[in-house]
């Protein structure tokens, strides 16, 4: 679970550099693309995480936002265990940078039972394949601190944490996320952090 008690600070991500992976599953694991009905599963994940105060908000979030876009819809990944239940979801997304579309991961979560799977890195490179396969490159990440394990996986997929860049909507306060970054991860950890930081 989440410690939304740790402060919340814009961190961005970027990756520029990327090729074509195998998509490593555990075993009775599966990854599909978006199916009837999944806006449901979903929801009910992102309610678990605390992305929202309810399951019916979540799902209109998606219905809104996913579900008015058909062309979107094969870039919205699910993991399935072996039988058949969503215990995970990834989004290649199209964001905006100033007036230009970029891409975005979006919306990464894996269900609390099934932590420590590798669940996690396999939806982001199903997602990051897509990019490669599309030119999408380069791809940017809005994150915070308490998902600092995520921030973790993010760098050695080649993500690297922004001083100063940003997308869309969001203000990019680096310094004040690695302060608090700083209070929670280990030193090698941080030291990492500092060394895969770019301007």
């Amino acid at each position: 679970m989440l410690d939304r008690t740790i402060p919340f600070c814009n961190t961005i991500m970027k990756c520029t550099d990327y090729e074509y992976r195998n998509v490593e599953l555990p075993d009775g694991f599966s990854i599909i693309s978006y199916q009837s009905g999944h806006e449901k599963e979903w929801a009910k994940l992102e309610y678990a995480i605390g992305d929202f105060d309810s399951v019916t908000e979540a799902e209109r979030y998606f219905v809104k936002t996913y579900l008015q876009i058909p062309e979107l819809l094969p870039n919205i990944l699910f993991a399935l265990n072996k039988d058949g239940d969503v215990v995970g979801s990834c989004i290649a997304w199209q964001d905006m940078r100033g007036i230009n579309s970029v891409s975005s991961l979006h919306w990464l979560v894996v269900d609390d039972l099934h932590q420590k799977k590798g669940l996690g890195r396999a939806l982001c490179t199903a997602v990051m394949n897509i990019y490669v396969k599309h030119k999408g490159l380069p791809v940017y990440i809005h994150t915070q601190p308490w998902s600092w394990k995520a921030i973790l996986l993010y760098l050695s997929l080649g993500f690297r944490l922004q001083k100063t860049d940003t997308f869309s909507h969001y203000e990019n306060e680096y310094y004040k996320a690695m302060a608090e970054l700083k209070k929670i991860v280990s030193n090698e950890q941080y030291e990492l952090l500092l060394q895969l930081s770019e301007d």
